[in-house]
């Protein structure tokens, strides 16, 4: 198997993950279909939505950055219903899809934001559970990863919670080479070779993970504690942590 490399400046713009995104709606309008690659996404978003209503009982604003379709949003509704929501995302028919079937099931306002996590000016102690699933491995240098998370904290009311779902990389090369074996015999059994050599290139090209090791330091550096791993397998995990009250 052999993969292409993509240095910083080789990366795609957020324009060209937009149009990919746009293109795609319809697919990741279904969790079981539109996201068979990510390995166990399903038992992840219901492993978030409990924690996160469990744990953040009064909760009555939601952010969802990258929200896509909205299967994330409409997983913690079925948890704790008529939040207000606030969706972020790339796409404007992401969003447009995620309104439709958000508002459905909710009573709550719901506030569309087009744009990327990294330019988009949120309030300060404006909402109370944020939620970043499959949209933080866009980030590229350390300072990226430091504001953005500093400015979710931030955002955060005081006893809020903010929970990732994400592809993480590892510390050690020999323990990466194994979970990245592991994820690409995963992606060969749900289709074949040429799938998951397809999947692995845009890894290579739109991404830039980070290891949950790293995440959860920062994430404890902007002030957030009670971490917790809700799930980890292979190259992703589930996780988030609490502003202090």
């Amino acid at each position: 198997m052999s993969v292409k490399r993509y240095g910083p400046a080789d990366k795609s713009s957020p324009d060209e993950i937009r149009r990919r995104f746009d293109a795609d709606v319809e697919r990741f309008s279904n969790l079981e279909t539109g996201q068979t690659s990510t390995v166990d996404a399903r038992l992840a978003m219901d492993q978030i939505a409990i924690a996160a209503t469990r744990s953040t009982p009064a909760a009555k604003h939601v952010l969802d950055l990258g929200c896509g379709a909205g299967n994330y949003t409409l997983r913690l509704l079925q948890e704790l219903p008529n939040l207000n929501a606030t969706l972020v995302d790339l796409s404007q028919p992401m969003l447009e899809r995620a309104r439709e079937r958000i508002s459905a099931v909710t009573s709550g306002t719901i506030d569309l934001r087009q744009g990327d996590v990294r330019e988009l000016d949120i309030p300060l102690e404006s909402t109370d559970i944020i939620l970043a699933a499959a949209v933080l491995h866009h980030l590229r240098t350390d300072e990226e990863w430091e504001s953005v998370f500093q400015k979710l904290v931030a955002a955060l009311r005081p006893g809020g919670s903010l929970w990732v779902f994400d592809l993480v990389e590892h510390e050690h090369p020999a323990v990466e080479a194994i979970q990245r074996e592991g994820y690409g015999n995963y992606l060969t059994a749900l289709k074949d070779e040429a799938y998951r050599d397809h999947v692995f290139d845009y890894i290579a090209r739109e991404d830039s993970p980070r290891s949950l090791t790293y995440q959860l330091g920062v994430m404890q550096a902007c002030g957030l504690e009670r971490l917790d791993v809700l799930h980890k397998h292979l190259c992703f995990a589930a996780f988030g942590g609490h502003r202090p009250r």
